[in-house]
């Protein structure tokens, strides 16, 4: 069965590890939960469709789809040579001899021939050799290791002397065992990703690869083979250009340096704080910070040199640059927009385009912003609202004919009214009082100011005069006054015939 295609944002998350981070295929294969085959037909496809990095900030993913998977290949593609295994196995117990030069020599001969991934993938399944253990070998600047010691660290509340179990998160520099510790309230998301920020900002550089536990915080489906990394814990990696390798489930091996650093940092710096009582998680962490500066200042028996002076040595002048802002934290929903274009997020509700009623989109919560996205594409952007139960809304977001019924307003409603005559202003001011909000009674005004442009001005003043007089506030009423007529009696009435005139008839001014 084939296996699924690959996300737009994945593909793109795998291209900028092979073109601005420049990690070889293996290692971009174990951060993304591929098969090193998956990640060669990934970049073959984008060499095909002539893409270059960055890629352009106008390119959309469903651009990006068509030009990776324009369509099935065409038939009748000649069938590959396939090395010879045993002379491959021979050559590489020579001296000097890689496998990356055997494979180049491989494609001299045979250049429509495998790609790299291919070639080692099947030598090894040739080879069937086991190692049930393998020596690692750390580049400068190449890892750090990040891991929460199994023992925790009493904080007492001034206040109420309650005791708080702080967790200790540990990192490990690969090649120099630069040792880094700090305290925090919860092994939660956003202390996970702070400690990161704050470990960078330690060594002053960022590394080219983590290596973390498969804790939640980090890695929301551990697999051997493809672990899938929280969302924000990925967008922090790429705000620092570097990329996250979980270690296998149950593979301690995998970070064996954390480990070892771990059990360093709980002989040398939670022993020796098990008597004294903190009060506060600044001085914890200045107490953790000054033992943890004696550790790496400790000269290494082995080496002849503290890790302070192999990393400043080894790791530092390779790390990557620190960009010009910190990580500033964030968490990623997954939404479905309602009927009214909104979505809710934390309690409150924002708006997005109207067009997207229905479709998943995915929400971007900062301390700050709200940001919605769609297929890659940013639909909407908030400002926070600090309350609950809030509406959010954009009128840009809103159908034509929802923006002009939301920009009324009492006030403008009464103008309106106005303009027919004050007969009409009475009975607009009739209605919105004898509701628990004038708001309840727009819809009616709205009504009866549609029949102006039936029956005119004039009529319309009249007929508000007689509803009035009856005390009748609906849309009805007033239709039905101006369809039977009833309004004529208000238009400029008559006055009344006076007594007939007569030198016989004295009227009554006579009698007073």
């Amino acid at each position: 069965m084939p296996s699924e295609r690959l996300s737009m944002r994945r593909i793109r998350e795998l291209l900028r590890l092979k073109y601005e981070n420049g990690l070889p295929g293996r290692t971009i294969a174990t951060s993304l939960g591929l098969s090193k085959g998956a990640v060669n037909d990934y970049l073959q496809r984008a060499k095909a469709a002539g893409l270059s990095w960055p890629l352009p900030a106008e390119l959309t993913d469903t651009t990006l789809e068509r030009l990776l998977f324009p369509g099935p290949p065409e038939a009748g593609t000649p069938v590959r040579a396939e090395p010879n295994w045993a002379y491959v196995d021979a050559e590489l117990r020579r001296k000097g001899v890689t496998r990356s030069l055997l494979w180049q020599e491989y494609r001299a001969d045979h250049p429509e021939g495998f790609g790299y991934a291919w070639f080692c993938n099947r030598y090894d399944a040739w080879k069937r050799r086991v190692s049930p253990t393998m020596r690692q070998r750390h580049g400068a600047g190449e890892k750090v290791f990040v891991d929460y010691a199994g023992d925790t660290l009493d904080l007492i509340d001034p206040t109420t002397g309650a005791v708080a179990a702080m967790r200790l998160f540990v990192a490990a520099m690969g090649a120099s065992s630069y040792v880094y510790a700090e305290a925090r309230p919860s092994e939660g998301l956003a202390d996970w990703i702070g400690c990161h920020v704050n470990l960078f900002a330690f060594l002053g550089g960022v590394p080219r690869m983590i290596v973390c536990d498969n804790l939640k915080s980090g890695v929301t489906k551990p697999d051997r083979y493809e672990p899938s990394i929280n969302r924000s814990y990925q967008e922090m990696a790429r705000h620092y250009g570097t990329t996250v390798v979980p270690a296998r489930p149950y593979k301690p091996r995998d970070k064996a340096k954390v480990e070892q650093s771990v059990l360093l940092i709980e002989r040398w710096v939670m022993a020796r704080l098990r008597n004294r009582r903190f009060f506060s998680l600044a001085e914890l962490n200045l107490a953790i910070a000054d033992l943890v500066g004696e550790l790496n200042a400790r000269v290494m028996r082995a080496y002849g040199a503290s890790r302070t002076e192999l990393f400043a040595t080894i790791d530092a002048p390779t790390l990557k640059a620190l960009p010009g802002e910190p990580y500033a934290f964030a968490t990623w929903k997954r939404c479905r927009v309602a009927p009214d274009y909104h979505v809710e997020v934390e309690g409150c509700f924002y708006s997005v385009p109207y067009r997207l009623i229905r479709e998943l989109i995915d929400v971007r919560l900062a301390d700050r912003t709200v940001e919605a996205f769609h297929k890659g594409e940013r639909v909407a952007s908030h400002a926070r609202s600090p309350g609950r139960r809030d509406h959010v809304t954009v009128p840009e977001h809103m159908p034509s004919a929802h923006r002009r019924h939301a920009a009324w307003t009492p006030a403008r409603m009464m103008d309106a009214a106005h303009k027919i005559g004050p007969a009409a202003a009475a009975l607009f001011e009739a209605i919105m009082a004898d509701r628990p909000h004038p708001e309840q009674g727009f819809r009616t005004c709205l009504g009866i100011l549609a029949l102006e442009k039936t029956y005119g001005q004039v009529r319309m003043e009249a007929a508000c005069q007689r509803a009035g007089l009856i005390k009748s506030r609906s849309v009805g009423s007033v239709r039905s006054i101006l369809q039977t007529g009833l309004d004529r009696a208000f238009l400029n009435p008559e006055p009344e015939p006076g007594p007939p005139t007569h030198g016989n008839i004295r009227g009554r001014d006579f009698f007073h």
